[in-house]
């Protein structure tokens, strides 16, 4: 019996639901040596410098990214003094609404050609503790697509192939205006074009058998380091604005969420949905407060990413 994306069987379901009702507010693993705790909410975030890339005009860019040490929370930071760049500009395009725990290569900063061996620093307060991540040209941290796959687990580490290698990023482009105006609790329709090469080939279908499914709900995992699971998706999520907006019907996150049954390609069940042939997706978007936001897509095809934004100006 086959079991679309959107559903289980019973029984699946059933113990999924058991396997969740035993997540506790504060988890301990169990081993002395590596423990770790893990909170929900109340924790620091801490800025990463991922590596940079030149660009065809001689420029550089810096690759940002993040570990929120919340499962949760998912806090606001404006630009100004707990969150800005140094020297020059502050505000560097930064997100100031952050998702849970590990986003890489969430961001970059275009520095000019001639940015020899300065440093940019991105400097971040949560939760009352400040961290910093410094980037420089330094030549160990130039990233290429290759590396891109492998540090968020679309590939093995160490490893390539001539797929791998001809991989091109996905095309994304929002359909209309930039910038939008809407009321709070109306919901805004987004379509979003998504093309992609075909590679890397998806590492599953888009649905399971139930024998297979309660096998990899029962299965241990396989390796330590973050595994992703290869399929083109598209994810919206909130880059700047301190109200909830809810997405309709709920995607994909461009998080690492590893639990089991994330909606996630980190997670061991995700299975990659079913594109429209003509790549347009259809969401809504509903805000619960007035103010400025700024939305980002990201359309990710399990190796490589590519993002667009639009502005909304949400009255009540």
């Amino acid at each position: 019996m086959a079991v679309n994306s959107r559903s289980m069987t019973s029984r699946a379901s059933a113990l999924l639901a058991l396997a969740l009702s035993f997540t506790p507010l504060l988890t301990t693993l169990s081993s002395p040596a590596s423990a770790q705790t893990s909170y929900q909410k109340g924790q620091h975030i801490e800025p990463a410098y991922e590596g940079w890339r030149p660009n065809p005009d001689g420029t550089f860019s810096f690759m940002f990214g993040y570990m929120n040490e919340n499962w949760l929370e998912e806090p606001d930071v404006a630009v100004g003094d707990d969150n800005f760049f140094s020297p020059g500009e502050a505000d560097r395009g930064q997100p100031t609404h952050f998702l849970p725990r590990r986003n890489r290569f969430n961001f970059e900063v275009n520095v000019p050609a001639d940015w020899g061996d300065r440093e940019l620093v991105w400097t971040l307060k949560v939760n009352g503790v400040e961290r910093k991540a410094y980037a420089t040209l330094k030549p160990d941290y130039q990233v290429d697509n290759i590396v891109i796959a492998s540090e968020t687990g679309s590939l093995g580490a160490g490893t390539s192939s001539p797929e791998s290698r001809a991989n091109v990023k996905p095309a994304v482009e929002v359909q209309g205006d930039d910038i939008r105006t809407v009321r709070v609790g109306e919901p805004l329709v987004l379509r979003t074009k998504v093309v992609d090469d075909g590679i890397p080939k998806a590492s599953r279908e888009s649905y399971i058998e139930a024998d297979d499914l309660m096998r990899r709900m029962m299965r241990p995992p396989t390796r330590i380091t973050v595994g992703k699971i290869n399929g083109l998706f598209l994810s919206w999520n909130v880059y700047r604005g301190e109200g909830e907006v809810t997405f309709d019907p709920p995607l994909p996150k461009p998080w690492e969420d590893t639990r089991t049954s994330a909606n996630s390609p980190w997670g061991a069940m995700w299975l990659p949905p079913e594109i429209p042939e003509d790549g347009m997706i259809e969401t809504t978007a509903t805000f619960s407060e007035p103010g400025t936001y700024i939305l980002w897509a990201r359309a990710d095809d399990g190796g490589l990413y590519n993002d667009d934004y639009i502005t909304v100006e949400v009255s009540e």
